[in-house]
């Protein structure tokens, strides 16, 4: 296998020697020169809770690495948090972290011309930009997600960070007092991990397993747990089969897995933010697929078999105890494509051959699900020609229309005043735009408000419509990701204050009631605002992204 690898330079070329004189200095034994070199991704970082266990895994996976005839290297990268990272402007750095990390994998993984990958995940933007690295630069890989945190208990009740996130609502409208808020934030996350609830770090976990990228059986896992340490090893060891076979994340990336995955999101109700992401990941898989139609068809032939939070009251570890995501494959088996390859160098059909234990409490059968009708879906209209995202499993089921006048507002911060000023008012429909990945730029909150908005009270009687991020654990009558987003000349941008919008959930429409000649006279007549933007990673984004239909991957835009 070693004359194979590409790792394995020419003897006496400028860089066999140099490199052979760097790895001779840092104490590798020469006897291991021409083994495969496996490269460990890990994004630890000392910022977030969601990382702190990374650095002791990377330890397990290098040793199993090295057991079974590799040779290991550790590869840190940036590590972007969904709740630290977005501190600053607005949390506009973190949609364009995703793609920052894939770039830095590329040039520490070609620049120096290594084998294979074990990419540890963890938060929400690590899986994606894991997914899309291996996609692009198709060498062998395993991505490892890495695990879901636990809450507490506080004063008798189960609070976890998702309580704390809507907690804020009910804070700021005078329900709830400072020091309760204290008390939570010390109880609601007990170990590392990403966050409890199917939000999107665990959606992206569950999908990894159900595009094949994920070895079977090991999603959703909790963090810090002996199960965890036992996949990383076995990652570590199937790496080095997966190179010795020559089998590329484009053998498994194919349009029928990535139909799996949408047919898995729809069913278990994922994060809307898996949609933008799996977008991304088949754009560098190199795979020509509207991600948004595919979204569109396959939810109508779906309906929701958990009810994991937000969704509803079951938690992520009881997902985890009734078969996890190995569990909802079998369930769908019958609407899968099974002949798919995954990272277990085994098909999807072989792997479901064998026999599992499903608990129906947590996940029912396709014949009898929670909701007759798909966790995620779209809907297009004339705000949203190429289409917007709607949780319907955080959504009512009474609340399939909705219509009502139209608040307007280009910052979260200005529409979180308003609430705590009791100026949003039930049958409101709070427009959130100039927030999406050219708008920000960088893509910009507007998951705080609609978690505020729960918290308030409010959430079944007052919808958001937005073109900014949102979160997995967001639940309420949301319009997300709404296509295309307002700073290109999107129609979400002509909405003025009082305009009447209209939702219907049924036909799957989202509508601004004004005459056609009028809308189309607005649509001529928008401009964007001319802005300055300063030299930084922000406008290299801004000048570089793709629509957001697109994945808001970087290329060039028409």
């Amino acid at each position: 296998m070693s004359s194979k690898l590409r790792s394995n330079f020419e003897e006496g070329s400028t860089r066999w020697a140099v490199r052979r004189a760097q790895w001779i200095a840092m104490g590798i034994d020469e006897a291991d020169f021409d083994k495969p070199k496996i490269a460990v991704i890990n994004s630890s970082s000392g910022l977030s809770v969601c990382y702190q266990h990374l650095d002791a895994l990377s330890v397990v996976a290098q040793e199993a690495i090295k057991a079974a005839g590799g040779l290991a290297f550790e590869i840190n990268t940036i590590a972007p948090s969904d709740f630290v990272t977005s501190a600053g402007k607005k949390a506009r750095y973190l949609m364009p972290t995703r793609d920052l990390m894939v770039n830095d994998i590329e040039v520490m993984i070609e620049g120096a011309v290594l084998d294979g990958m074990i990419l540890l995940s963890s938060c929400d933007k690590t899986t994606p930009a894991h997914l899309m690295a291996a996609a692009r630069l198709n060498i062998p890989a395993i991505v490892v997600p890495c695990g879901y945190q636990l809450g507490g208990n506080c004063n008798g009740r189960s609070v976890d960070i998702e309580e704390v996130y809507k907690g804020i609502g009910t804070l700021l409208t005078g329900n709830m007092s400072l020091d309760d808020m204290k008390g939570w934030t010390r109880c609601a996350i007990q170990g590392p991990g990403v966050c409890a609830g199917l939000a999107t770090a665990n959606s992206m976990h569950c999908i990894a397993e159900a595009l094949g990228m994920a070895l079977p059986q090991t999603t959703p896992v909790r963090a810090g747990s002996d199960r965890l340490n036992a996949i990383v090893q076995a990652a570590g060891q199937q790496i080095l089969q997966l190179v010795a076979k020559d089998i590329r994340p484009r053998d498994i990336l194919t349009e029928a897995a990535f139909q799996n995955a949408v047919r898995v999101a729809v069913s278990i109700g994922c994060s809307v933010n898996t949609v933008r992401h799996l977008a991304a990941v088949s754009v560098e898989a190199g795979l020509d697929l509207d991600m948004v139609k595919m979204f569109e068809t396959e939810s109508a032939h779906f309906s929701l078999i958990t009810q994991i939070r937000p969704n509803g009251p079951d938690r992520i570890e009881d997902l985890d105890r009734a078969g996890g995501t190995n569990a909802v494959l079998h369930r769908l088996k019958a609407q899968l494509n099974t002949g798919v390859q995954t990272v277990a160098g085994s098909t999807l059909a072989e792997i479901l051959n064998e026999g599992v234990v499903v608990d129906e409490q947590v996940i029912r059968t396709v014949e009898n699900p929670f909701r007759k009708e798909p966790g995620l879906t779209i809907i297009r209209g004339n705000i949203a020609p190429s289409g917007a995202i709607v949780k319907l499993s955080g959504i009512a089921v009474a609340n399939r229309t909705f219509k009502g006048p139209a608040r307007v507002y280009e910052e979260e911060d200005l529409a979180m005043q308003e609430l705590a000023k009791g100026n949003i008012v039930a049958g409101d429909i709070v427009v959130l735009r100039m927030m999406g990945p050219v708008g920000g730029p960088g893509t910009v909150f507007a998951c705080s408000f609609m978690a505020a908005l729960s918290g308030a009270g409010l959430a079944d009687t007052v919808a958001v419509v937005t073109d900014g991020e949102l979160s997995g654990l967001n639940k309420g009558i949301t319009i997300g990701q709404v296509m295309p987003e307002a700073a290109c000349g999107g129609p979400l941008a002509i909405i003025e204050e009082g305009d009447v919008v209209e939702i219907n959930l049924d036909e799957r429409r989202i509508d601004l009631l004004i005459p056609e000649p009028v809308y189309q006279e607005k649509m001529c007549n928008w401009k964007m605002k001319d802005r300055v933007l300063e030299n930084n990673w922000l406008k290299f984004y801004a000048d570089n992204v793709m629509p957001i239909e697109k994945g808001a991957v970087f290329g060039k835009r028409n």
